[in-house]
């Protein structure tokens, strides 16, 4: 593992519980949406690479009762999260979700990842892995957020506040030459809603994605940032609309079952 995942996974094993408080119920609409983008599937299991907590279970297991449902995530505080709270009714397993082992190709009905993508150090080797692991007419359904998230609200008061953009020169060719039919790609925002700027900062640092740039710069560095964000951030409650990335792919059928019926 690199340094840099494994200083991911180190953040998001001390962030486990802060994330699951307060960002599982303000990430919801998106997980719902991704969800509820897959359509008709073939037999199989549904894979969710990226699965943190695993807040997507409930909503597949009651959309699609019966199914094998596994999640893979590369922390350990979110894998044991994960598995307490959902039992034996899924498989959660630690693991590097970036490229997936052998036993999953071709073998899913569908892959379904929220918010994972970007955190990655290879999106684009990632989402064709996944679609690697999809059976023919299984469909990949994956919301991220995108470099062009919000033009304001507390997601760009950090992004302003840090002053360095992120390489997401990736986003540009993340579909090309995907061995897949592109069903859906377009934004899809919901409004999301924070007591006031401050306990977003602070709930990011220690129970969200900041908590890897903590780790990675410090607590002195985390206070300045900290101070330049609120300088310029309003007072009192503050409620923007996030836009993230949802992108569904379908797997083309086998040439055989696509063939029409010889008598």
């Amino acid at each position: 593992m690199t340094d840099r995942l494994s200083r991911i996974a180190r953040g998001w094993d001390q962030a486990a519980d802060g994330y699951v408080a307060y960002f599982v119920p303000r990430f919801a609409p998106w997980v719902a949406a991704a969800v509820e983008a897959l359509e008709t599937l073939p037999d199989g299991p549904i894979l969710v690479p990226c699965c943190g907590t695993f807040p997507e279970a409930e909503l597949l297991l009651e959309r699609f009762p019966g199914r094998e449902l596994a999640g893979i995530d590369l922390s350990a505080g979110m894998v044991e999260r994960a598995r307490e709270r959902l039992g034996q009714r899924v498989t959660v397993v630690q693991g590097d979700a970036n490229i997936l082992d052998a036993r999953w190709s071709r073998a899913c009905a569908a892959v379904v990842s929220a918010f994972g993508l970007q955190q990655l150090p290879e999106p684009e080797a990632a989402i064709r892995s996944w679609t690697d692991a999809l059976r023919p007419g299984g469909r990949l359904s994956v919301v991220y957020w995108p470099e062009n998230t919000e033009d304001d609200g507390p997601f760009a008061a950090v992004a302003k506040a840090i002053g360095e953009r992120s390489d997401y020169s990736w986003e540009d060719r993340l579909l090309d030459g995907l061995d897949a039919v592109v069903e859906r790609d377009e934004f899809v925002a919901y409004p999301m809603t924070h007591p006031d700027a401050a306990t977003y900062f602070d709930t990011s640092n220690h129970g969200g994605s900041m908590r890897a740039l903590a780790l990675a710069r410090g607590d002195d560095y985390i206070a300045q940032l900290r101070q330049r964000y609120l300088e310029q951030a309003p007072a009192g409650e503050w409620t923007h609309h996030p836009r993230a990335r949802l992108i569904v792919v379908r797997k083309p059928p086998s040439r055989a079952a696509a063939a029409p019926p010889t008598s």
